[in-house]
């Protein structure tokens, strides 16, 4: 019955063994104040994975309402065929 060492890297301790801490980016429409338009297709490729899929908000740094209006740009432009659903494999 031995108690775990302080600074050992498990959880709960501070011991710095967990998982690197990487800032958050700002959000890019904060802080040009654009906006999003699902006509401008070049805009919206930069959040397209090779695939066609949508970049998530912790890898494009977008706050919450902006991804939301994103994924709604997003949408409108396949719906309308502006950006294809899936690329090819």
């Amino acid at each position: 019955m031995e108690r775990e060492r302080a600074g050992s890297g498990g959880r709960g301790d501070g011991g710095g063994g967990g998982r690197f801490f990487q800032r958050r980016r700002p959000c890019r429409f904060c802080i040009e104040k654009g906006s999003i338009d699902f006509k401008d297709v070049g805009l919206l490729r930069n959040f397209l994975t090779e695939r066609g899929r949508i970049v998530p908000r912790r890898i494009s740094g977008n706050c919450l309402g902006h991804q939301r209006e994103l994924t709604t740009a997003v949408k409108r432009a396949r719906h309308i065929a502006l950006i294809s659903f899936a690329e090819e494999r």
